[in-house]
C-alpha cells in the first residue's frame, strides 16, 4: 500500500462507523482504532497485492465427516466478493484447481477492492464464504488441498 492509499482508507474508516480496523498481510500491517477521535496507524513495509495466509486446519461439517485440509483465510475485515461484477462468473468453484497467483475472491475494505491470490498451486474442496458476506481478520473463506 502506498501514501496514498493508506490516506485514503484512514479517511473512508473515519467517516465509517467502524470503530477498529486491523489488516496485516506478509511485510504490512495496519491498525486504525477510534478511541478519542484520533485515528492512530502503525504502518510497516508496503505490499502490493494482498495474499491470503495459509492455516492448516480442521472444519466439521453438517454431516459426520469431517473436511480437514489446509484453508485460505482473510487477510483483512472487509466484504467478500465471488466474482468481479454480479453479472461475471464467480472465480471459482468447489472442486476448480487454482494456480499460484490466481485470483479466487475479492475483498472490499473501506471501498478498496483487493484481489484475494491463491499462494499456492490447490484444489477448492468446500467455500465457506457467500458473496456479500461480512469477513472478519484470519476468517476461513475456502478449505483447499494443495497439489
Amino acid at each position: 500500500m502506498d501514501t496514498k492509499q493508506i490516506k485514503a482508507l484512514m479517511r473512508e474508516f473515519d467517516e465509517s462507523g467502524l470503530s477498529k480496523l486491523r489488516i496485516k498481510q506478509e511485510d504490512f500491517s495496519i491498525e486504525l482504532e477510534k478511541a478519542t477521535g484520533l485515528v492512530a496507524a502503525p504502518v510497516h513495509a508496503p505490499v502490493a497485492v494482498a495474499q491470503a495466509p495459509v492455516a492448516q486446519i480442521a472444519i466439521a461439517s453438517a454431516t459426520p465427516d469431517e473436511i480437514s485440509g489446509d484453508a485460505i483465510l482473510s487477510p483483512m475485515v472487509g466484504t467478500y466478493y465471488s466474482s468481479p461484477s454480479p453479472d461475471s462468473p464467480e472465480f471459482v468453484k468447489v472442486g476448480d484447481s487454482v494456480k499460484k497467483g490466481q485470483v479466487v475472491a475479492i475483498l472490499e475494505a473501506m471501498k478498496i477492492m483487493n484481489e484475494l491470490e491463491a499462494d499456492f498451486d490447490c484444489k477448492i474442496l468446500k467455500i465457506l464464504a457467500s458473496n456479500g458476506q461480512a469477513v472478519e481478520y484470519d476468517m476461513p473463506l475456502f478449505i483447499v488441498e494443495k497439489i
